[in-house]
């Protein structure tokens, strides 16, 4: 499994929400198995999804998409988003 982390900045987390969570269909339909949304504590329009995928191909591929960067330009995705493409090193006992 290959975690896909996307980090950025958007206008309005109201406005970029509800196109996320339209883009599900389209992701899962590339293979994501999930994903996880984060925000800063301290500035609600600082965003970063991570979203399983079972190998770096469908990651790559969906990122390269574009049809992504249209759904990231219609939500106010400001400036280059940050990508990283993580494996899971260890889970540790909380």
């Amino acid at each position: 499994m290959v975690y896909l982390l996307i980090h950025h900045k958007v206008e309005d987390y109201g406005k970029w929400k509800p196109l996320f969570d339209e883009h599900e269909a389209t992701r899962k339909a590339a293979g994501s198995q999930g994903a996880r949304l984060l925000r800063n504590k301290d500035d609600s329009n600082d965003v970063v999804a991570i979203i399983s995928w079972p190998d770096r191909q469908h990651a790559q591929a969906f990122i390269e998409s574009p049809g992504l960067h249209t759904v990231m330009q219609n939500a106010g995705v400001l400036g280059t988003p940050e990508v990283l493409f993580l494996e899971e090193v260890e889970q540790t006992p909380a």
